[in-house]
């Protein structure tokens, strides 16, 4: 097993697990009462995170690793663990606005208003450069920025109609 290999497998059972966690965070808030908001760019999220993996799986898995790259990735790990524990239950892969909770305000949140987004366009465009993939770091960057732009207007309308 070469080390890209290794950290693909790693990359993709945290992701595997996420999804779990998410689907899970997710059912139980709309059993709450919660209220999926932008349901219909989600697929193209998935999509994007589906491909960008797949990707890095076809073309990163016999490059070298750049060390410096990878510690910034760990790094960014760090910070999707401080917004997952932030979160806690309220973390989901979709937009899911539970009526009466506040705006969570406390770890990252202090400091920005979608941290998890920041996470992972670092993520993305860190760990192909990680694997001296320049080109698909970039573009994939770009098709991220595009979905999130997206999603982000999406998020921020549920949470103002949310705070009303």
């Amino acid at each position: 097993m070469t080390p890209a290999v290794a950290i693909l497998a790693l990359v993709t059972a945290e992701r595997a697990a996420e999804l779990l966690l998410a689907r899970r965070n997710t059912e139980r808030l709309i059993r709450q009462g919660a209220t999926e908001f932008g349901a219909a760019h989600y697929p193209l999220i998935v999509a994007l995170h589906a491909a960008w993996l797949g990707g890095l799986w076809l073309l990163a898995r016999d490059q070298p690793v750049q060390p410096y790259w990878l510690g910034l990735f760990v790094l960014l790990q760090a910070g999707r663990g401080w917004v997952l524990l932030t979160l806690r239950e309220r973390w989901t892969t979709r937009i899911v606005v539970a009526p009466g909770h506040p705006l969570i305000r406390r770890g990252p949140y202090r400091f920005m208003t979608h941290p998890n987004y920041a996470v992972v366009a670092g993520e993305i465009a860190i760990l192909p450069l990680a694997f001296g993939l320049v080109s698909f770091a970039v573009l994939f960057s770009i098709l991220n920025a595009v979905i999130l732009a997206i999603r982000i207007k999406a998020e921020n309308v549920a949470l103002g109609q949310s705070a009303r």
